[in-house]
């Protein structure tokens, strides 16, 4: 069956096909919006206090062992990200090396991951402009309306240039790396625990943390670290992907990861009080002062705001895919795959999702956490499972990054990730089914039926 005239290179009168994304960042560029993606601060600020209320001092431990998977998962990433250079990121990786049905279902749930995070990250952003923008001890700032009004900004600002982006996120994550570095360096001149709580994980030092609830904590961790492996998503906006792309999904992973473990262990050994209620921005007050601490928030604020800017650019190209790709009735798909002649964005796609998020800002934010974990951890589960069928000769080329240690190594990432994904909540794994129950009937009673549908395109 032929492509949509409407999506193809040319269409049958000569003229020009629709504009496509533009080669314009290389692997600095790409590890700036992707650390970004990754959200250090903001990971740490926002959602590594659950974790010490869950974990207490075997919240690193959680963080390091979900870093040491993730060097693995990465590997994943980057060779199917070289083999398939694709803006639909897991999807067309997994329908390009399995088949078209595992290659849906790896789409909704990286839709679930791209839609649920940017809220819960927005959110956060109450907790830190509270001390700043509240005039009357009574008013408080509202965290729903707080984390849409964000949500809309960077939408705006996700519709702008790619590479402008790139350097504008570029100054946020400097300022929000400043706010890790005065918190590590207050929280290790705090210090008032041995490491050797680090080895034996306890709740306020009263109850024992076992590791199986660590394990346990392993999708939450999954979800601090997760962002390495958006670096897929702007393949087809960097230069010479089969070199950007793995150089910049590992080093995003090696850097996240040191920005957030080390103040997260300064804060496990500092004198905080309970760990279980910690205030992050109350602490560095109680070091330093309230000045300081006003302008950790705001720095904070910075980044969830950086945070989530990139968020809304990485993810409207997974929208814009889906459309290119013809998953959706025409109408839908023609406008998805539009791209602004003057910035060079996917309007439409940037606009539903940027959209959508911010609505998803009013749904209990306990609710978006746990069902985030059970897709993150699925979605890295299909990868590890595609990249273990992905040297057959059908997929052998050139320009392909290989990973050292396979099959062994995915294997292993496998085995983790599926005890992982068994030991999430009974209501967040049914969340999560029901989801994809109501995909799979999607395909069975559209995609299936259409072999125009779903076609995934690989560009050159």
């Amino acid at each position: 069956m032929p492509p949509d005239p409407a999506l193809a290179e040319t269409t049958t009168t000569g003229t020009a096909a629709p504009r496509t994304l533009t080669r314009s960042i290389g692997v600095t560029g790409g590890t700036l919006l992707t650390l970004s993606c990754v959200t250090p601060a903001s990971s740490l600020f926002v959602l590594v206090p659950p974790l010490f209320a869950d974990l207490g001092t075997g919240t690193a431990p959680a963080i390091a062992l979900a870093v040491l998977l993730c060097v693995g998962i990465a590997f994943c990433y980057s060779e199917l990200g070289t083999l398939v250079p694709s803006a639909g990121g897991e999807y067309a990786m997994v329908t390009t090396v399995l088949n078209r049905f595992a290659g849906w279902i790896t789409f909704v749930l990286s839709f679930i991951v791209i839609l649920v995070v940017p809220p819960i990250i927005a959110i956060g952003v109450a907790d830190y402009l509270a001390p700043i923008v509240h005039l009357d001890p009574i008013v408080h700032l509202d965290p729903s309306l707080a984390g849409a009004a964000v949500m809309l900004a960077s939408t705006v600002m996700g519709l702008a240039n790619l590479r402008s982006n790139a350097w504008i996120t570029g100054v946020f994550l400097a300022i929000e790396v400043i706010a890790v570095v005065v918190v590590s360096v207050l929280g290790f001149a705090h210090a008032d625990r041995s490491p050797a709580v680090l080895l034996r994980p306890s709740l306020d030092g009263v109850s024992g943390v076992g590791l199986v609830t660590v394990i346990a904590g392993l999708a939450v961790a999954l979800f601090v670290v997760q962002g390495f492996s958006t670096a897929v998503y702007l393949a087809e906006e960097m230069r010479e992907p089969h070199r950007t792309v793995s150089r910049t999904v590992l080093w995003t992973l090696g850097i996240s990861a040191l920005v957030i473990l080390v103040p997260v262990v300064a804060i496990t050994l500092a004198d905080t009080g309970s760990l279980g209620e910690v205030d992050l921005t109350a602490l560095v007050v109680s070091w330093s002062g309230s000045t300081l601490g006003t302008i950790i928030s705001l720095c904070i604020a910075a980044a969830i705001v950086n945070a989530v800017i990139v968020m809304v650019i990485q993810n409207s190209r997974v929208l814009y895919a889906s459309g290119r790709d013809r998953a959706w009735p025409d109408p839908v798909n023609r406008a998805l795959s539009v791209v602004g002649s003057r910035f060079g964005s996917p309007w439409a796609a940037t606009l539903v999702v940027g959209l959508s998020e911010a609505v998803l800002c009013f749904v209990p934010v306990e609710t978006l956490s746990g069902v985030t974990g059970v897709a993150v951890v699925a979605l890295y589960l299909a990868i590890a499972i595609t990249v273990l069928a992905a040297r057959r000769a059908a997929h052998r080329g050139p320009h392909v990054w290989r990973m050292p240690g396979w099959p062994v190594i995915p294997a292993v990432v496998v085995l983790a990730l599926g005890y992982v994904l068994v030991e999430q909540t009974a209501l967040d794994l049914g969340i999560t089914a029901a989801v994809l129950v109501v995909s799979g009937a999607y395909w069975l009673f559209y995609l299936r039926r259409r072999s125009d549908r779903w076609l995934v395109t690989v560009p050159g």
